[in-house]
């Protein structure tokens, strides 16, 4: 049988799992209804709660489907589809997949056959595992360090909280400027990433702004994220046309 990336047994399996956490979804759904009303509140408002809710979720969903989408031209969709249903996102997913491709010689577009997928899927799925184990084992010492931290000054508390989430950000903002030195040898495709980010980030500051001046379309916030994804991708196209 000839492998493909889009094989239907693929997409059985995947369904099979996103399905058993949907169940998961929804029993945990009606036991907090339930709840809800045992402890008397209203069954109104529980329904404009839910009904706000599932609204939104829409926004952190077309991000998602965004990102299937993106990671689909070389993995498929049943793998990214897997992936992002579950544990996992877009900024972790395509570095992970790229840099393993990259380690297997497979550049560009090039399809992956059998063993290399199974390699990719490794990577990603065991990679992202470590948050799930690490958090229970260091998690209570970290917070519990960073209480006494916040304790004694709560000036450097701070700052050491906020060097860690810049820290985090800029592993991910190091992969976008990697290939920025090949500019100066007149290759200038390693100025996409930076072009598409800035675009992005412009966006999400535009919605930003507008959000917080403009209290009607407050909502925009909630939408900030998908619609960035959005037109960066597409000025990617430019970009890409333009500096290739």
């Amino acid at each position: 049988m000839e492998f493909s990336v889009n094989h239907p047994i693929l997409f059985v399996l995947v369904a099979i799992i996103v399905a058993a956490v949907l169940g998961q979804s929804i029993f945990f759904l009606i036991k907090a209804w339930k709840r809800g009303v045992a402890i008397g509140m209203d069954k109104k408002k529980l329904r404009s709660i839910a009904a706000t809710a599932g609204i939104f979720t829409v926004a952190p969903a077309v991000a998602i489907v965004i990102s299937v989408i993106a990671l689909s031209k070389k993995l498929g969709v049943a793998l990214p589809w897997l992936r992002l249903s579950v544990v996992g996102s877009l900024s972790y997913e395509a570095i992970a997949a790229e840099n393993t491709s990259l380690a297997m010689g497979l550049t560009g577009s090039a399809t992956p056959n059998a063993s290399q997928f199974v390699t990719i899927a490794l990577v990603m799925t065991l990679s992202i595992m470590v948050g799930i184990w690490l958090v229970p084992a260091i998690c209570k010492k970290l917070q519990g360090g960073m209480g006494k931290l916040e304790q004694r000054d709560k000036k450097w508390a701070d700052v050491f909280q906020s060097a860690m989430f810049i820290g985090m950000i800029a592993a991910f903002v190091g992969f976008v400027f990697c290939d920025v030195s090949d500019a100066f040898s007149g290759n200038f495709k390693g100025l996409i990433p930076v072009c598409v980010m800035v675009v992005s980030a412009l966006v999400m500051a535009i919605c930003g702004l507008l959000a917080g001046k403009f209290k009607k379309i407050h909502w925009i916030a909630d939408y900030a994220l998908p619609v960035s994804l959005i037109v960066g991708m597409a000025s990617a196209i430019p970009f890409t046309a333009w500096l290739s």
